[in-house]
C-alpha cells in the first residue's frame, strides 16, 4: 500500500470515527488500527523485543483509554503509537529526538502537505484512459449539468425532484473532520525527519567514541586538567560536608521539633521543594565533571569516589523526604499531589542509580536521558493503567483520612465506593457529587463511540 493510499484511508476511518461523535472509544479504535497498520506494513523492520514490547504497550494504552477516557490514558496512547512508529522507521535515532520531531512534524505538516511530491506519486496517464475519461465522463457530466439548468427554469415540478430534499449531513463539522483527520494520518504516516537529527545523533550515543580526544579536553580553557581535576576534589568534598550538615537538621526538624498539625502541610511541601532542587543540581554536579575526560582520568579515583559518595547522600535525603510525604499522609490521607511526590522521588532514585552507573561504567551524559526516558514512559504507562482514583478513596476511607465529601466527589473512577460511603454516613445528595452523576448519565447515554467503557459497568443512580 502507498503512502498517499495509506494517508487517506486513515483519513476516511478518521471521518467514519469521530463525525458527529465525541471523544471516546473512537479514539482507542483509531490507536489500534493505527498500531496494527504499524506491525503489518513494517514487519521487516522488528528486529528486537522492543518493538513487540511497544507494540503490547500501544495495544494495552488503547484499551486503557477506551476503559477511563482521561487525559492520562490519552497520552499513554499517543506517546506509545509515535514512540513505536518511530523505533521501527528510524531506528537508528535515540528515542529521546521523538519529543522534538512531534513538536516540529505538527507544525510542518501545514507547509508539507502542499509539497505533493513528497507523497503522491508520479503517474503518466496512459493515453487510451484520458480519452475514455473524457469521452464517457467528464464531455456527458457537463452537458448533464448545462441541460438541468436550463429545464430547471422552465419547469417547477422537473427542479424538485432534484432539489425538494435535503441531506441530513453537518456539513461544517464533516469539513473539519475531514481536515483534522487528513492532517493527523498526513502527520503520522509521511512525518520529516532533518538531516541535523542524523548529524547529531551520534552525540547522543551512550558511550564515548573519541576516547583518547576526551581524555586530554578541559572543561576550562584557562585551567589544565590537573588543577581542574582538583577543583572537582575540593568542590565534591565541600558539597558532600555541607549535604552531611543539611541532612542531619533536616531529619531533625522533621523527627525531633515538634511540629503544630497546622504548619505540617506548608513545612512538607518546603521540604519536599528543597530535596527537588538538590536532586536537580545533585544531577547537573555530576554531568559537569564527568561528561567528558574524567571519565578516563586514572588520576581522578578520588573525584569520582567523592561523586559517588555525593549520589549516596542525596539517595538518603531522598528517603527522608519520602518518610516525610508518609507522615503528611498519615495524617491527612492520600491525594493525587502526593502520590505524584512519591512517583517523582523514586523517579529521582533512579536518576541517582543511573548517574551512578554512568561514572562506573564511563557512559556520556546522553545515556543518563536515553535511560530515563523509558522511566518517565513507564510512569506514564503506570498512571493510565492503574485506577489511582478508587485507590485513594478506598485507602482513604479505611484510615478515616481525606473524607471530605467535596474532595471524595472530585476524584475520578471512584463512584461504587464513593456512593457507598456517601449511603453509609447519609451523605447523599447533600455535596457536590451531582456533578459526578451528571458526568457519569452523559456517558453512558451517548454513542458507542463516545463513550467510556467504565461508565458502562456503573449503575444508573435512581
Amino acid at each position: 500500500m502507498k503512502k498517499h493510499q495509506i494517508i487517506l484511508a486513515c483519513t476516511a476511518v478518521f471521518i467514519l470515527l469521530f463525525y458527529n461523535e465525541s471523544v471516546g472509544i473512537n479514539i482507542s479504535i483509531f490507536g489500534v488500527l493505527l498500531t496494527l497498520l504499524i506491525s503489518y506494513f513494517f514487519q521487516e523492520k522488528f528486529v528486537d523485543r522492543s518493538h513487540l514490547v511497544l507494540v503490547v504497550t500501544s495495544i494495552l494504552s488503547c484499551f486503557a483509554f477506551a476503559w477511563y477516557g482521561d487525559a492520562a490514558s490519552f497520552f499513554a496512547l499517543a506517546l506509545s503509537i509515535l514512540i513505536l512508529q518511530f523505533k521501527t522507521q528510524e531506528g537508528e535515532l535515540k528515542t529521546i529526538q521523538v519529543f522534538p520531531l512531534i513538536f516540529l512534524n505538527g507544525i510542518t505538516s501545514l507547509g508539507r502537505v502542499f509539497i505533493f511530491k513528497q507523497w503522491l506519486p508520479e503517474r503518466k496517464i496512459h493515453n487510451d484512459f484520458a480519452k475514455k475519461m473524457v469521452a464517457f465522463v467528464l464531455i456527458p457530466v457537463v452537458f448533464l449539468g448545462l441541460f438541468f439548468i436550463v429545464y430547471s427554469f422552465g419547469s417547477d415540478h422537473f427542479s424538485s425532484l432534484f432539489t425538494d430534499y435535503e441531506l441530513d449531513i453537518n456539513l461544517p463539522q464533516l469539513i473539519a473532520m475531514s481536515i483534522l483527520g487528513f492532517y493527523i494520518s498526513f502527520s503520522f504516516w509521511n512525518y520529516w525527519v532533518p538531516d541535523v537529527c542524523y548529524e547529531y545523533n551520534p552525540k547522543l550515543s551512550n558511550d564515548f567514541t573519541n576516547v583518547s580526544e576526551v581524555k586530554n579536553q578541559s572543561t576550562f580553557s584557562f585551567l589544565d586538567l590537573d588543577f581542574e581535576r582538583k577543583s572537582g576534589v575540593i568542590t565534591l568534598f565541600l558539597l558532600n560536608i555541607m549535604l552531611l550538615v543539611f541532612i542531619g537538621t533536616y531529619n531533625y526538624e522533621q523527627f525531633f521539633e515538634v511540629v503544630e498539625k497546622a504548619n505540617l502541610s506548608s513545612d512538607t511541601h518546603e521540604r519536599v521543594n528543597a530535596v527537588i532542587f538538590s536532586i536537580l543540581m545533585a544531577v547537573g554536579v555530576i554531568m559537569f565533571y564527568f561528561k567528558g575526560g574524567f571519565n578516563f582520568d586514572e588520576e581522578a579515583s578520588s573525584l569520582k569516589k567523592l561523586a559517588k559518595v555525593w549520589l549516596v547522600l542525596n539517595v538518603v535525603l531522598i528517603i527522608s523526604a519520602i518518610i516525610k510525604n508518609s507522615e503528611y499522609v498519615s495524617f491527612y490521607g492520600l491525594t493525587y499531589k502526593r502520590l505524584g511526590v512519591y512517583a517523582f522521588l523514586i523517579l529521582a532514585i533512579i536518576g541517582l542509580v543511573i548517574s551512578f552507573q554512568k561514572i562506573s561504567k564511563q557512559k556520556t551524559n546522553a545515556f543518563l536521558f536515553n535511560q530515563m526516558i523509558w522511566y518517565f514512559y513507564a510512569t506514564i504507562l503506570l498512571c493510565s493503567y492503574v485506577n489511582w482514583g478508587n485507590l485513594i478513596t478506598n485507602y482513604n476511607i479505611s484510615v478515616n483520612k481525606g473524607v471530605e465529601p467535596v474532595f471524595l466527589s472530585g476524584l475520578n473512577f471512584n463512584d461504587d465506593a464513593r456512593r457507598e460511603y456517601f449511603e453509609k454516613n447519609n451523605l447523599d445528595g447533600k455535596y457536590s457529587e451531582a456533578v459526578r452523576e451528571e458526568l457519569i448519565s452523559n456517558y453512558q447515554n451517548a454513542n458507542f463511540l463516545s463513550k467510556a467503557l467504565y461508565y458502562e459497568f456503573i449503575d444508573k443512580k435512581e
